[in-house]
């Protein structure tokens, strides 16, 4: 190969991490630009949330050594195994994505359950599904990540920065993940009609012995996330035991997200610390953190909103209202929606303008009925 082969390769390598990247990247861009506004100083170390920081890798790092082992994968095939409609089947794979968003991230899940999606509709011959079935992964995702303080990123980080009691917690986002699972049940079964579908099964082995450990692990990574552990001992045991027992599960965890936590750390601490963007965002957020985080979701995505805004208001119930329900919406209001977009047109290279009209009227349909519910039972 050729030195200009070689360099063009590395150019194609850089492209593809910065596509792929892209809210990290601009995350990077913004905490750098602001750092000439706010000069670099010792308040900066008070931007970082080690604690989040160390939740969301302890989380991630053991969700894909469960990934790596297929478990995920063996125990939704099981249950989607046990209908024998396509609608039934989408159902189940709904419901599989939504429940795996309390349990192991949204973007997990849908790395995960997406490409079982597509193994069980194509392999039944029902790829007229596909596009909806996708929708509706992705918005359980989305949404059910929203009742649990693992589900979603910022779920993390909004629980962790305002020491948010778990059960009150629970109560606030409970109306609008039950009105959320209503929906998409209705949905599907509009759109999805009972016809008879044959899935081949697949064996797939599955190693009990690994199975036990990677779940001790999962469940000491929520013992940290709701407090009854200190996150250091997490942050020692958890990569200690991996790395004997699966290093592939430490490289594979989404560093890039957890950068992007750090960069808007710094983006959204400097913010705070001029005085004219504190005064517009006060102010904004004082006449509606409901609306003000749903709209900014829209543009910045879901986590940037919520580390942002989170340095402007105290009103943390509708502030996590709308950084979660806001994650419907625009196909950059949330990291999950962008993988849901890569996997499907992965599969369906020619029909992305289809999947974006449908993927929008679903989302903004979603987005409008939520929104005006919160402002109902206020």
């Amino acid at each position: 190969m050729t030195t200009i082969a070689i360099k063009r390769k590395k150019l194609r390598h850089i492209d593809t991490f910065i596509k792929d990247n892209a809210v990290m990247m601009i995350a990077l861009v913004l905490a750098i630009a602001t750092s000439f506004v706010v000069p670099v100083d010792r308040q900066y170390l008070g931007y970082f949330d080690f604690k989040t920081l160390t939740c969301l890798f302890c989380v991630l790092a053991v969700v894909c050594a469960l990934r790596n082992i297929s478990f995920f994968y063996i125990l939704a095939r099981k249950v989607v195994l046990l209908f024998r409609t396509a609608r039934n089947s989408v159902l189940a794979l709904v419901y599989i994505t939504f429940i795996g968003s309390m349990l192991i991230a949204n973007d997990m899940a849908l790395l995960t359950f997406l490409p079982l999606g597509y193994f069980v509709l194509s392999g039944a011959k029902k790829e007229k599904y596909m596009a909806f079935t996708f929708i509706m992964q992705n918005i359980a995702a989305n949404l059910g990540g929203m009742l649990t303080p693992f589900g979603n990123p910022q779920n993390l980080y909004l629980y962790t920065k305002f020491n948010i009691p778990t059960g009150e917690f629970c109560s606030v986002m409970l109306p609008p993940f039950l009105l959320s699972v209503f929906i998409i049940t209705v949905c599907c079964f509009i759109f999805i009609k009972p016809e008879p579908l044959d899935i081949e099964d697949e064996k797939i082995k599955l190693n009990p012995g690994r199975a036990i450990l990677y779940l001790a692990l999962f469940t000491l990574s929520i013992a940290i996330v709701f407090r009854t552990i200190p996150y250091q001992l997490g942050l020692v045991v958890i990569p200690a035991v991996l790395i004997f027992a699966d290093r592939d599960a430490l490289k594979s965890v989404d560093y890039p997200l957890l950068l992007t936590f750090v960069f808007f750390f710094v983006f959204a601490g400097n913010m705070a610390r001029i005085d004219a963007v504190n005064r517009i965002f006060s102010w904004l957020l004082s006449k509606s953190t409901l609306l003000f985080s749903v709209l900014s979701c829209q543009v910045i995505s879901n986590v940037p909103s919520a580390i942002l805004l989170s340095q402007f208001t105290n009103d943390w119930a509708n502030l996590l209202v709308g950084v979660n329900i806001g994650g419907v919406g625009t196909l950059i209001s949330s990291l999950a929606s962008l993988i849901t977009f890569r996997e499907y047109i992965k599969h369906n290279p020619g029909k992305i303008k289809e999947y974006i009209v449908k993927f929008s009227a679903f989302n903004f349909a979603f987005l409008f009925i939520l929104t005006g519910f919160m402002f109902i039972i206020q």
